[in-house]
């Protein structure tokens, strides 16, 4: 019998056969950078009061410590999802925005924001 020559049926067929890998897995990929608690709630924010700074996302992350924001800030920051500016001035201020990576984010924040809504009963 001939090996199947056609393209999406050896997608098929490899998808039956998917080995769901750390190093080759896109969900994996993908959860590993927007995984956890508080890193989908952060891009939210940030991206609805643009540029946000550390003492408004404290606020707006009801129930996050500082420890676990300023961890979060900084995984977001290394995966490329947001911008950190830092401001020369007494007392420091920080500004983070969403990088275009980060932006590349928000239809899939959007989804999880429209079927919470309606698993939360909120009307259409």
């Amino acid at each position: 019998m001939k090996k199947d020559t056609i393209v999406d049926n050896q997608r098929i067929i490899d998808r039956k056969n998917l080995i769901y890998r750390e190093d080759t897995c896109p969900v994996r990929a993908t959860m590993k950078v927007i995984g956890g608690k508080w890193k989908l709630v952060l891009i939210h924010i940030i991206n609805n009061e643009s540029p946000a700074r550390f003492g408004e996302l404290k606020r707006k992350a009801e129930g996050i410590t500082q420890t676990m924001l300023t961890s979060v800030l900084r995984e977001l920051e290394d995966d490329g999802i947001l911008h950190r500016k830092i401001y020369a001035e007494i007392p420091p201020k920080v500004e983070y925005t969403l990088t275009d990576t980060g932006r590349s984010l928000l239809p899939v924040v959007d989804a999880m924001l429209d079927w919470g809504k309606v698993k939360l009963g909120y009307k259409r």
